[in-house]
């Protein structure tokens, strides 16, 4: 890799959302900017690429979006999901900062859908991408390049020069940059499996990765052992229950099952283990990927039955489909009376009620063990389908400390003067645990605004 300079006002490494948003704002203020991205420009983007929507704040109507989603709303969906765990200060911030990030987007290419239906629940609160994560990313990567971003691709960060907590160069291989101010956006360390051990034991052998396999940690590691303050907690993540058969790396979001809510999960023992019916699936969709991971074996699996096809957004797979429980249990290798006893047990504890899928309709089962609180129905309409699950990782939370300004902060208790990060590598300090959908792009979008404004300011002494 040959870099046209040597040194830099901003540089930035991380080519997701995030990154690419911080060199964006910082060529628009006038420095001369520089982006590394870690993947080859086939897999560009990270987790952006799989991503469809983000959740801003708006009051009445904004772009795509109807009603009014306001910060009181939005701060008890934020509180349900984290239990309190994040930094009030910076997820207050991130939430009113976000009523701009539409706006900021369609003003440099970006376009926007009307949402889907099924289990989404989502025409309110989130804004999807036309054509997904990939045209946010084609859009911005234009924008940015007639802006004058300096782009490279298999720029993995291999060291970084840091001292006193002040960013000084960096390598990528035997290739030196230097530059006034360094935004990090490297993602976490999803796709390091021997990472994941660590904090998991050795069931993150049976975790799949729904994203990038290029987010390793490296530069997180780096980072930490520079002696940046570490936030959140090794084993906290964005996980999600998905098909079995998705593939070991990058399935992305085509692989996510969301019939849960309209059926039951069991384990490998046929046993319900979960209130499926907790609440709208945007709000819990997140927990299934722990709740399976506490699992034998990591699996469970989803039955429905008939009444609940085309009611939801199919994954790529087809699901095992069969005419009685009990065949059905044979082809997703279950005890057939094992499972038949749990759907006749599920069945006759179902109480009477009005179904309605677009609300919390109380419909729900008496007297079971693991009770299912809305949206109990009988299953007794064949033929049955069954989709495997695995836990399905999208990103880590571990990450380093910010401030306000997107400041990198120092174990020490000092900040790092030219040091900025944005996206997965700090979405920790406001996703303590839990997880609301399209929430990861809007802690992108917020942040990747202010560190690339926060490290052109530096560079430009301003």
């Amino acid at each position: 890799m040959k870099t046209r300079f040597d040194h830099y006002d901003v540089l930035v490494a991380g080519g997701g959302q995030a990154g690419l948003i911080a060199a964006i704002v910082a060529a628009e203020k006038g420095a001369r900017v520089c982006l590394l991205e870690g993947a080859p420009r086939t897999h560009r983007g990270g987790n952006t690429r799989h991503t469809r929507n983000l959740r801003p704040m708006h009051i009445g109507p904004l772009s795509v979006l109807s009603g009014t989603y306001d910060e009181a709303e939005y701060w008890d969906d934020l509180m349900r999901v984290t239990k309190g765990k994040t930094n009030e200060t910076l997820a207050r911030m991130t939430l009113r900062n976000s009523t701009e990030a539409v706006a900021w987007l369609e003003q440099r290419g970006v376009q926007f859908q009307p949402p889907l239906g099924g289990t989404l629940h989502l025409g309110r609160t989130n804004a999807f991408f036309m054509g997904g994560g990939k045209q946010l990313l084609n859009a911005l990567y234009r924008h940015a390049e007639k802006l004058g971003v300096e782009v490279h691709y298999d720029a993995m960060v291999s060291s970084v020069d840091i001292a006193d907590g002040e960013f000084k160069s960096l390598q990528v291989g035997e290739h030196t940059i230097s530059a006034k101010a360094f935004v990090a956006a490297g993602g976490g360390f999803e796709a390091n499996i021997e990472w994941l051990k660590e904090a998991w034991g050795d069931i993150a052998e049976n975790f799949l990765i729904r994203g990038t396999p290029y987010n390793r940690g490296d530069l997180l590691r780096i980072l930490l052992d520079a002696g940046a303050q570490q936030i959140g907690e090794p084993n906290q993540c964005h996980a999600v229950a998905i098909d079995g058969r998705a593939p070991k790396f990058d399935g992305g979001i085509c692989t996510r099952v969301d019939c849960v809510s309209l059926g039951i999960v069991v384990n490998k023992n046929a046993e319900r283990f979960y209130d499926e019916g907790e609440d709208f699936w945007p709000k819990r969709y997140a927990i299934w990927g722990r709740l399976v991971a506490d699992q034998p074996d990591q699996v469970a699996h989803v039955i429905i039955d008939q009444k609940a096809r085309g009611a939801f957004m199919p994954p790529v797979f087809p699901p095992v489909v069969a005419n009685t429980i009990g065949e059905l249990a044979e082809k997703i290798g279950l005890d057939p009376a094992a499972l038949e006893k749990t759907v006749n047990d599920y069945n006759a504890s179902v109480q009477p009620g009005q179904f309605d899928h677009t609300e919390l309709d109380g419909v729900h089962t008496n007297g079971l063990a693991v009770n299912k609180t809305n949206w109990a129905r009988t299953l007794d309409h064949p033929p049955y389908s069954a989709y495997s699950l695995r836990p399905g990782i999208t990103f880590t939370y571990l990450g380093v400390e910010v401030s306000e300004k997107a400041q990198m902060q120092m174990a020490n208790g000092t900040e790092s003067p030219n040091i900025f990060a944005a996206g997965e590598i700090m979405a920790g300090n406001v996703l303590g645990q839990g997880y609301l959908a399209g929430i990861g792009m809007t802690i992108g979008n917020v942040f990747g605004r202010i560190a690339g404004s926060e490290a052109a300011d530096y560079a430009l002494n301003r």
